[in-house]
Formats: structure tokens, sequence, C-alpha cells
């Protein structure tokens, strides 16, 4: 869908389908997470413990903060920093997260579901990272093609600044006709976000050692992938994929009443009070989710310290390499197709953003509030 939206190639039913996979895929990745993080601490940690859903990073931080025993004068200054002024550490960053509370209320793991916005963040980076490439592959062979025509090798070729900006601009609009033409195709697999759903589980190296062990042997969770990250921020990664019981979400979301969460989707009630089970035909078995591991001192300092999860999010979104009109209409078109999936309106009848075009934020902060029914002319007067 993302691949025709990008060619400005909408279908009848794609705002219906858009807010029906996103409610399917969201209550499977909540319900999935919930049973992975239970057998995860059942597997390590020999006490009961309680759940709780926190919406703002505050909430995280303050449970944090309760850490009181074995502190390093590190954490104890991180701790007495956010006490004196948690204004500054972004308490009102909202996340769609659970923790896990040990009987004297310690952070024993928490699990979360990334926000539409960083999904949409993320599917641009990857997107426009892809086309970048394809944009800087065609400028290398004009430049190539140059060399040919003159008669020297391309390692000979000097090639004046403006000249090379030129070309590049040449081949971004080369790119941009591909699509618009509908030519192009994504790489799905190179674009494929596998930390939609993220578990952290807190312990000592011992037994996150013990936790990974548990994982690798375990028959029917797969590690497709494993990252050590040091420096200012430390944990390990896991990219593992896991299975899900079709039977058990239908179950639960009919017990749960889940529907309750969805009515102002743009789907009749009487539709959503059905069920699911009609909507997963076709659906894969297992699902990939990130599993992290850190220790209680790393997890101080990755929400209080110098590798404060906001700063590092802030961080990517400065490092973009490519910067053209062409991502920054590839971000507006992905969070529209979000937008689309969470609001009143399943159908809509245009695209607001073609890929060859140039637009504001306004732009689509304007059509998005459309899909709210806010009129945002004569706001004012």
């Amino acid at each position: 869908m993302a691949e025709r939206w990008l060619c400005n190639r909408l279908e009848p039913q794609d705002g219906l389908r858009i807010t029906q996979i996103l409610i399917c895929d969201g209550f499977i990745l909540g319900e999935t997470l919930d049973s992975l993080t239970r057998l995860l601490l059942s597997a390590v940690y020999n006490v009961p413990f309680t759940t709780r859903r926190v919406h703002f990073k505050g909430e995280l931080r303050d449970i944090i903060c309760r850490a009181t025993n074995g502190l390093t004068p590190r954490e104890e200054q991180l701790i007495w920093g956010f006490k004196d002024n948690p204004d500054y550490f972004y308490v009102e960053a909202p996340v769609d997260g659970t923790v896990c509370l040990d009987p004297e209320g310690r952070l024993l793991a928490l699990y979360r579901i990334k926000r539409p916005r960083r999904i949409a963040e993320k599917a641009n980076r990857y997107i426009a990272g892809w086309i970048f490439q394809m944009v800087r592959e065609r400028a290398q062979q004009m430049a190539e093609e140059r060399a040919r025509h003159i008669g020297i090798p391309l390692e000979h070729l000097l090639t004046p600044e403006e000249e090379m900006a030129s070309e590049f601009v040449l081949a971004e609009e080369t790119i941009a006709q591909a699509f618009r033409e509908g030519k192009a195709r994504l790489n799905k697999k190179a674009l494929t976000i596998n930390d939609v759903g993220g578990i952290k589980v807190i312990g000592e190296k011992g037994m996150l050692a013990r936790l990974e062990a548990f994982l690798l042997d375990h028959p029917t969770i797969k590690v497709l992938e494993r990252e050590e990250h040091h420096g200012t921020y430390r944990a390990r990664s896991l990219i593992i994929e896991v299975p899900w019981s079709k039977d058990r979400v239908c179950r639960s979301y009919l017990a749960s009443k889940a529907w309750e969460k969805y009515r102002d989707r743009g789907i009749p009630e009487k539709k959503l009070m059905k069920g699911i089970d009609s909507l997963l035909e076709g659906t894969a078995s297992t699902i990939c989710l990130e599993l992290i591991l850190s220790t209680s001192p790393d997890l101080i300092e990755s929400e209080l310290g110098l590798s404060i999860h906001e700063e590092r999010i802030t961080a990517q979104r400065n490092r973009k390499v490519y910067r053209g009109y062409i991502p920054m209409n590839v971000e507006f078109l992905i969070e529209y197709l979000f937008a689309v999936a969470l609001s009143p309106k399943s159908r809509i009848d245009r695209l607001p953003v073609k890929l060859w075009g140039r637009y504001l934020p306004d732009t689509i902060s304007y059509h998005i509030r459309q899909l709210y029914y806010l009129s945002e002319h004569d706001a004012l007067y």
C-alpha cells in the first residue's frame, strides 16, 4: 500500500484496509508482548509481579527513581537531578507501554509498542535511505556517461561542485519520475521494521546471560539478530521471532471488549463487536520483536543520563543524509497513512501529497486535521 501511495495510486478500500490492519496488528502485538514478557520473567525471576500501563515518560522515570538500594554515586546523582528538576527530562513525552513491578514496586521489565509517529519516522528513514541510494547510483551513472563521452577514465573526471549538485538534482527528478509513472518498486525486505514491539528486561549480568541462554534453547523462539551497544548507551539488543496464537488472540479480543478502544476509527461498532477472526485469514504465524537486556545502572543512564532516549531520537533525526524534497514527501505520506488508520474517517478520496511535488509541514497538518473534521479555514476570524 505504501508503495502504491508513493506512486499516487489510491484504491477505494485503502483507508478501511489500513484501519483494519492497525487494529489487528496492534492488538496481536499487545497480547503477544504481554504473554512473552510473563514467560521471560518466569524463567529468571522467582517473585510475583504486577503490571501497570504508563502513558508518559515521567511515570516510567518516577518508577525508576524508586530504586534506593546499592546505588552508585553516579546513579544517586542522576536520580537526584531528576527529582530536583523533572521537567528537564521530557516527562510529558507520550509512551504506549506497560511496566512489570515486583512486590516492592521495583521495575523488572517493561514492554511498549512504538507510537504511530515514531513508526512513520522510522519507515521514512528506511524508504528515504533506499531512495537516496537509487539517486546516488543514478548520479554515478550520469558521471560515468560523461566520462565515456569525453573519453577519459571516471577517476580522472573533474566535475565542478555546481555541476555535481545539478546532476544530483537531475538524478532525483529521474527517480521521482519513475514513481510518477508507477515503475518504482520498494525493497520490502530492506524496509521491514522489526522493533515496532519491544520488551526491556532489567537484571544483573548473570541473570541476563541466563535469560539469553533460555531464549537460544527455546523450541519456538528464534533469535534473528544480536547487537551489543557500547559507549554512552549500553545494552544488549536481540531481534526475536515468536509465535502467536490466533485462537487466544480472538478470544481475548472478545473477552476484554477490545472493540471499545476502536470506536472512533470509522468502523461501525456492530462490526467491531463481531471480532477480528475474519480479518486474520492468511496472517503469518509469527511476529518479530525487539528484546533489550539491561542492567539497572545502564537503565538509569539511558533514562536520566548521557544516553537519555529522547536525545538519541533527536540525534537520529538530525543525522539525515538525504534532505531533499523527496524524503520530506515520503515522511508526509507515511505520516498521513497512519493518520488515516487512527482517524474517524475510513475512506479518503485522494492523497494530499505527491512524491514529485513540494509541500510545507502546514500542508500535511491541514489534511490530517481534515480527517478529524477540524477545519482550519477562518480559524481566527
